[in-house]
């Protein structure tokens, strides 16, 4: 075969390759699709059948409803993620430098300890929280929630701290000692700069992880004065299971931050994630 004959053949895949990648992301995608569609829909079209595949009559009176009542758990829910960012990313990016320039004692063996945290259920880890911040008298407290909710994120963030930070060229490190730099002093101006993309991906991932965070707050901040999202959607869909259009308003709004941050986030999420996967 000629490579004349063979161009058509190979279009001719890549073709069949990208209609079965757009209908696989379209079938995956149809679930958001409908929650939109029927954010916009009247209460009285909700159960034509068959039902409308786009909102002919559209209403905003969900949206409404979530600006009247939804806001304060969005409020809470941006200051436990940005606050989880926040703690994440204090405790990460030092822990996650010092595992991977300063090479303490036992640091193989912390590593393999963070990286079995990620594998305990979170309920198992809600239980634990719910004993000690009764002690504390913790239990219904936005601080209480930003320290659980790290749990999730400080392993996970470490590891990709030490995956980055190993690529960083010791060089660097040495000049800065040279100069008269001390370990804090060059993990805080060249190590934690040139870190910007694990910084952001560590970031995104925390975020979300508090964004959609449910198992935590249902156990620790269930029927304080400040819930987050999660538990707003929760609490809603047992109030008001009539009114579908004003619940899948509520899930449209919730999703938008962190659909928003993680386009904005992207390119700095991969180069973030790969960077220390291979090594020369």
């Amino acid at each position: 075969m000629t490579i004349a004959q063979a161009a058509p053949r190979r279009r001719r895949g890549s073709a069949g390759k990208t209609a079965l990648g757009l209908l696989l992301t379209g079938v995956m995608l149809f679930p958001v699709y409908w929650m939109v569609n029927v954010s916009f829909t009247r209460d009285q079209d909700m159960r034509k059948s068959p039902p409308d595949l786009f909102p002919t009559h559209g209403t905003l009176a969900g949206y409404r409803t979530v600006l009247d009542e939804q806001l304060p758990y969005l409020g809470t829910s941006l200051v436990v993620a940005l606050g989880t960012v926040v703690l994440t990313v204090a405790l990460a990016a030092p822990a996650g430098y010092a595992l991977a320039k300063l090479r303490p004692r036992g640091g193989g063996l912390l590593s393999f300890v963070l990286l079995a945290a990620q594998m305990i259920p979170g309920i198992i880890m809600a239980m634990g929280f719910y004993a000690i911040y009764l002690q504390l008298g913790l239990l219904q407290s936005v601080p209480g929630l930003i320290v659980a909710d790290s749990t999730l994120a400080v392993p996970f963030a470490v590891l990709i701290f030490t995956a980055f930070m190993s690529g960083i060229p010791g060089e660097l490190l040495q000049a800065a000692q040279m100069d008269g730099a001390r370990a804090l002093r060059t993990f805080w101006s060249i190590v934690l700069p040139m870190s910007r993309n694990a910084v952001v991906t560590v970031s995104l991932f925390a975020f979300l992880w508090s964004w959609s965070d449910f198992v935590f707050a249902n156990t620790l901040v269930n029927g304080g004065t400040h819930e987050p999202i999660t538990l707003g959607i929760y609490h809603y869909i047992g109030n008001n299971n009539q009114e579908w259009n004003a619940i899948m308003a509520t899930a449209v709004v919730a999703s938008l931050p962190a659909a928003v941050i993680l386009v904005l986030a992207q390119r700095y999420v991969a180069a973030g994630v790969t960077t220390g996967a291979v090594k020369d």
